[in-house]
């Protein structure tokens, strides 16, 4: 048997999906191939999802010998052995959940020896018997018509447009600012273009023919309203507020870049004027860095992609099971442990990790370079921690949060067992309130998102200090109910809604505590809507993300919350466009295309009452299938637009022909076209 990592191997690792059919069971087939002369053993085969076996799956061909969530080990038989030119399969017959995509499948995987090393394999997509259709990666294409609905290509559409005739193209713009708020502008809009566009000149000096672009300060505009006026000479933008400038900038530069490149659809103004402001103040992202980690530098490009969509939030998700990705001081081993994932290591690779340490965080002073930029953008930076569930990264760097005769376990949906910080220890509270401590003095925004989201039905259950605290909460029959959900295990996303159990309880008492911390400190607490369970948090001082569906959210409303809409069935940017195989992208909330956002009434149904409550909308992208940045770009792109276009524009200026028409024009993350 080997006890090293043989090196002249060459190995492939193929995977396939096999759909169930009237005779047969869904199947997921790995075939690992020894495509070498030398023979091969004394190895285990470690794959990562998104993709997870279930724990009670028939697995032909091999057992398993560890499991965590979407990470899976499989062990061959005892003896075997992979001679050269031979192929070992895997059978998988039961899984957390079937496939529809084919990046559900493996997207990393490695073989490990007993001495410890490990050999990375090259992961091909999952292929399935059902299609044969060519995999779909890159942003799709919207072909720009050669006579659009409109002469100017601006997304979001504003609220006023005449202009008449046109002029030759200008080379470029020249700002010329004289108050404070307008120069803060120019430089924050200067930086934006080097961001997204820096050789195309749309920013040059007047000895490089620049047209000048006066902005001037006045008073009675709202903070993000501008007025645009063109003559043949000049361009004049009035604001009163740096925001506000932004945006106009913002629209003269979509203008010009529209008719730069296609000169045969659109024209620059030479008369006439614009006169604009959003409909709803909060038109958001939500990104998760835990799944997978995002640079700094494309996190900043991300900011410059939401200012030139005129998108005002963005809500930093640092924190869950996979890992913790912001540096706190006080407890270093967050991100000395929570930061990085590889084989060995407490947090093994996931989601297409490789068997290296990989991974990474973000320093204070990286926040604060981020927080500072997307501030000069119009865009406030809002932090999630998610508690007290989605915490096993947080638990691997801080054991001590546990309770010590905890016994048993229980499992997220995601398949992480004993996920929960502890609500009836005095040390959960301690630890909290330092991190939140650290964290509002990078955030100046003081809006902390808390999370709250998908605790397990069985959280706490085993843990005697959660069940006597429940106990003078609820009462004894309370407290013995929950600690016979012991095993609870729940498979379904969403599924597991704690409303009126023992978790629910406890969990309302820890929410109501940290958001009276946060108050305390002059915050505003932000939560999944399960945060309302119990109704303990102050609705004064506090709003809900609605995540489930639309009634959800009027239903909340109604009770009293500040909502922003943010439902998975439509503004999930991780699920797939379309049901096809050859799409990327997750399923369990369904499918959305960008004609379904932009149609889509984030308040179909409220009344009167229930919209006074509505915060905003706001678009969520769960990484779990962003390994591959190419899917990134297809499934948040032109989607985003979309959303924006809902947050800014009137609904009955509303045009899905015009938004398609313009689509084309707007800028990619990384610039990754279907291909």
């Amino acid at each position: 048997m080997l006890m090293s990592t043989p090196r002249s191997l060459a190995l492939r690792l193929e995977t396939t999906w096999n759909p169930p059919t009237d005779e047969k069971e869904f199947s997921y087939v790995l075939r690992l191939k020894n495509l070498s002369s030398e023979p091969l053993s004394g190895f285990a085969l470690c794959v990562s999802g998104p993709g997870r076996v279930d724990p009670a799956g028939i697995v032909e061909g091999a057992t398993i010998s560890k499991r965590l969530s979407n990470f899976t080990e499989f062990q061959p038989p005892e003896g075997f052995v992979l001679a050269g030119g031979e192929t070992w399969t895997i059978t998988v017959r039961a899984l957390s959940w079937q496939f529809r995509h084919w990046n559900d499948g493996a997207n990393s995987a490695y073989l490990a020896f007993a001495d410890g090393t490990t050999v990375s394999l090259g992961t091909e997509p999952t292929r399935t018997s059902s299609s044969n259709a060519p995999l779909k990666r890159g942003a799709e294409v919207y072909p720009v018509p050669s006579n659009p609905p409109v002469p100017l290509a601006i997304i979001p559409w504003p609220n006023h447009v005449a202009v008449s005739s046109r002029r030759p193209l200008p080379a470029g713009f020249a700002l010329k600012a004289a108050a404070p708020d307008a120069q803060a502008a120019a430089e924050s809009f200067t930086a934006l273009v080097e961001h997204l566009f820096s050789a195309e000149g749309l920013i040059r000096s007047e000895a490089e023919g620049a047209v000048p672009v006066e902005l001037r300060h006045v008073e009675g505009l709202g903070a993000e309203a501008y007025r645009l006026a063109f003559s043949p000479e000049t361009i004049t933008v009035e604001a009163s507020a740096q925001t506000g400038f932004v945006y106009g900038l913002v629209t003269i530069g979509q203008i010009w870049r529209g008719a730069r490149l296609h000169p045969q659809a659109f024209h620059f103004p030479a008369a006439g004027e614009i006169i604009d402001e959003p409909t709803m103040s909060w038109r958001g992202l939500h990104l998760d860095v835990a799944r997978q980690f995002y640079g700094s530098a494309e996190i900043k490009k991300l900011m410059a992609v939401l200012a030139w969509n005129k998108l005002n939030r963005f809500h930093w998700h640092l924190s869950d099971d996979e890992a913790w990705r912001v540096e706190i001081d006080a407890y270093p081993a967050l991100t000395q442990i929570g930061a990085w994932r590889g084989h060995g290591l407490p947090m093994p690779p996931l989601l297409g990790s490789s068997p290296a340490r990989t991974g990474g965080y973000y320093t204070k002073a990286v926040v604060r370079d981020i927080v500072g930029y997307a501030k000069g953008l119009g865009i406030e930076v809002l932090p999630e921690i998610d508690m007290p569930g989605h915490c096993y990264a947080m638990l691997q760097a801080i054991p001590e949060l546990r309770d010590p005769n905890e016994a048993g376990s229980y499992y997220s949906v995601q398949g992480f067992p004993d996920n929960c910080i502890n609500p009836a220890r005095e040390k959960t509270y301690e630890v909290i309130e330092t991190i939140l401590s650290e964290l509002i003095e990078l955030f100046p925004f003081k809006t902390i998102h808390i999370g709250a989201d998908e605790v397990p039905l069985g959280a706490w259950s085993g843990s005697p200090e959660a069940l006597a605290r429940l106990r003078e909460l609820a009462g004894d029959d309370v407290a013995e109910a929950h600690a016979k959900r012991l095993n609870v295990i729940t498979n379904t996303h969403g599924a597991d809604d704690i409303h009126g159990s023992g978790a629910a309880v406890l969990q309302a008492e820890f929410l109501e505590r940290i958001q009276a911390f946060l108050a305390s400190k002059g915050c505003v607490t932000g939560g999944w809507e399960e945060a309302a369970h119990g109704d303990r948090i102050d609705k004064d001082k506090s709003y809900l993300c609605s995540w489930r569906n639309v009634e959800v959210a009027a239903e909340l409303a109604g009770r009293g919350y500040e909502i922003v809409v943010c439902p998975g069935q439509v503004y999930y940017l991780d699920m797939a466009m379309r049901p096809d195989w050859d799409e990327p992208g997750g399923s369990w909330a369904g499918y959305s295309d960008a004609e379904k956002i932009y149609t889509f009434d984030p308040v179909g149904g409220w009344t009167d009452v229930q919209k006074e409550k509505l915060r905003g909308i706001q678009a969520c992208i769960w990484s779990e299938s962003m390994t591959d940045r190419a899917i990134f770009d297809r499934l948040v792109f032109p989607r985003l637009s979309a959303l924006a276009e809902t947050g800014w524009t009137k609904p009955s200026a509303k045009s899905w022909e015009r938004f398609k028409a313009l689509a084309g024009t707007m800028p990619l993350l990384y610039g990754l076209h279907q291909f």
